[in-house]
């Protein structure tokens, strides 16, 4: 019912930067918080930063200062800036969207399939 779809991944050098972009689609009648997740082989998916639909956001303390979470709310699209890329960085990015459909009170929670970000040293 909804897609998300992240792009922007990709190999890097340390200290290069990445944009990745969270394109939303489908039955959408407004979508509340997004988000941004990473996961490495051996650990539990962890936060990024999210977001509010009024801009306000909340960053891990280990990308704080080098990621920048932004969206377009007319375009049901998030993106994260990465700069000063490090390798413990390398991760599977996801993005998440809370959704709210038509006819409904409560939100869902979608998640998209993920983007590779490589960062070498």
């Amino acid at each position: 019912q909804v897609q998300l779809v992240e792009s922007g991944g990709g190999l890097v050098q340390a200290g290069g930067s990445l944009r990745l972009s969270c394109a939303a689609s489908g039955s959408i009648f407004s979508i509340n918080a997004m988000g941004w997740y990473r996961q490495v082989p051996g650990k539990q998916r962890e936060l990024v930063v999210d977001i509010t639909t009024g801009g306000s956001t909340n960053y891990a303390e280990a990308v704080k200062g080098r990621f920048t979470i932004s969206r377009d709310n007319a375009k049901n699209t998030v993106y994260l800036q990465m700069n000063n890329l490090k390798p413990e960085d390398t991760a599977v990015y996801y993005c998440n969207a809370n959704v709210r459909h038509m006819g409904l009170s409560y939100d869902q929670l979608y998640w998209g399939r993920g983007t590779q970000v490589t960062v070498s040293s």
